[in-house]
């Protein structure tokens, strides 16, 4: 999944997470899936930045 993918799809998370009707469980699911994808988009931030930096060396 592309870095631009799991940042759409934590986005989704929270919109899910904005509905009212979502038990806790079910919160609790979508919670822990948008932070996995939020913590797996700075991740690859972060690759990239190092190779950026790699190159301006």
């Amino acid at each position: 999944m592309s870095f631009e993918e799991k940042l759409k799809k934590a986005n989704e998370a929270l919109d899910k997470l904005n509905n009212d009707e979502l038990t806790l469980n079910e919160s609790v699911k979508i919670y822990k899936a948008g932070l996995e994808n939020i913590k797996k988009a700075r991740e690859e931030l972060e690759k990239a930045k190092l190779e950026v930096e790699n190159i301006d060396e």
